[in-house]
């Protein structure tokens, strides 16, 4: 009997995950080698809860919508797999339902954690004696996962900011003669700049905003900064400031750091924007905006960078043939060529080498004075938000993927930590 797949969405959706499940879901439809496609409702939390959506239940018509439509539609989870020897009962949970469901193949799409996950169980399930076929498929709209030239989600981020940085910044231009002289915009990337430096895009003159890009790479002197700030607004009149949310001080403690953790450990940031805003004001009383780009960055698919798109519905693809060619323990991988139009295909990175590791802007990409990107920055960034995917539109508004979302019925009794 052909074996089932296993997809599971992870950590902070993007415009074009669901591109990649739709990648995957129309790629396993063409292989009678493989079974049917269940999805995790919530990521791996359906694999823990025997919660998988049976996605046969689909039409074609409906599975082909989801290369336009945002954000998870499986629902996804922030959830961490531990050792084995922590939590093994829940892999031997996973193994369980995977088991009871005929599933061989398990893709999981998500960031480092992600991979993380998918590595352990390839190599536990072996160990286990029903080993898995295990595929990470890339997803985050940091950048920051290695041997991939970049990762399917940011692409569209970096649209999203540079048309916002723009925009904005003509309207921050208009008012600044009588009212606000600086707005700040405050983006994610805790522990890379990329996001922020796509803001770089925007510029075409040397005046142009952005005025000020503010990298986690860079240590953050606050002097420094409030000197460039009120030196931008003598000579341009109003200054643009893009921040990452995790811009920190030379110590490694973060502007923003409000004294909390996530799910997964890290620090909980609480706003790094009106915290520069304070700083601005008090030091040189100018009328401050800021805004907080946050869900609406990554939520964006009505101004999605079609290179994202295409991309994105590539390595689910990739990921189902890959599996059914018989490679486990890989992510599939963008590698960009060595030309001057820019071109791409697929490759492969081991799963063990991928897991939790971040890649960080590179120096060169990042202006001396650590207020900017290069043009070495800018040749890489730009291919990444070309072109236009629209999703189609009613009566003036996007219309996106409605799921039925049917679940399975269940054959095992329900999962406790204490079994």
């Amino acid at each position: 009997m052909a074996k089932n797949i296993f997809y599971a969405q992870s950590g902070g959706v993007t415009a074009v995950i669901n591109a990649s499940a739709c990648g995957v879901i129309e790629t396993a439809r063409t292989y009678r080698s493989v079974g049917k496609v269940f999805a995790g409702k919530n990521g791996i939390i359906g694999a823990l809860e025997e919660e998988l959506i049976d996605t046969s239940k689909e039409s074609r018509s409906v599975i082909a919508s989801l290369r336009y439509t945002p954000a998870g539609a499986f629902g996804s989870c922030r959830y961490k797999l531990k050792g084995f020897e922590e939590s093994e009962a829940e892999y031997v949970r996973i193994i369980d339902v995977f088991k009871a469901h005929n599933i061989g193949y398990f893709f999981y799409n998500g960031g480092g954690d992600s991979q993380d996950t998918a590595n352990k169980v390839s190599q536990i399930s072996a160990d286990l004696g029903y080993p898995i076929t295990c595929i990470g498929i890339p997803k985050t709209v940091d950048n920051d996962l290695p041997f991939t030239d970049c990762c399917p989600g940011f692409g569209s981020v970096a649209k999203y900011v540079a048309v916002s940085t723009r925009e904005a910044g003509l309207d921050v231009a208009s008012m600044s003669a009588s009212s606000t002289k600086v707005f700040v915009l405050e983006v994610m990337g805790r522990h890379a700049g990329w996001i922020a430096a796509a803001a770089g895009l925007a510029k075409d003159e040397k005046n142009d905003p952005p005025h000020i890009i503010l990298f986690p790479e860079i240590d953050f002197d606050k002097q420094l900064f409030l000197n460039k700030v009120k030196d931008t607004v003598s000579k341009v009149g109003y200054c643009v400031v893009v921040a990452s949310e995790g811009t920190q001080y030379a110590d490694g403690r973060f502007v923003a750091d409000a004294g909390l953790k996530d799910a997964f450990g890290h620090i909980q940031l609480g706003g790094v924007a009106p915290t520069l805003v304070n700083m601005i004001k008090e030091a040189h009383g100018y009328k401050c905006h800021w805004a907080l780009a946050d869900y609406l960055q990554r939520a964006a698919r009505h101004i999605a960078s079609k290179t994202d798109v295409d991309q994105a519905y590539a390595m689910g693809k990739a990921a189902v043939d890959f599996a059914v060619a018989g490679k486990n323990a890989v992510m599939p991988t963008i590698v960009r060529a060595n030309t001057q139009k820019y071109r791409w295909s697929i490759g492969s990175a081991p799963l063990s080498k991928v897991a939790n590791v971040e890649k960080k802007m590179p120096r060169n990409y990042i202006s001396r004075d650590g207020f900017g990107i290069t043009p070495k920055g800018r040749d890489y960034l730009a291919p990444l938000i070309v072109g236009e995917d629209y999703p189609p539109f009613k009566n003036g508004l996007p219309q996106y993927a409605r799921l039925k979302n049917t679940l399975l019925k269940k054959k095992l009794s329900r999962f406790s930590q204490k079994q």
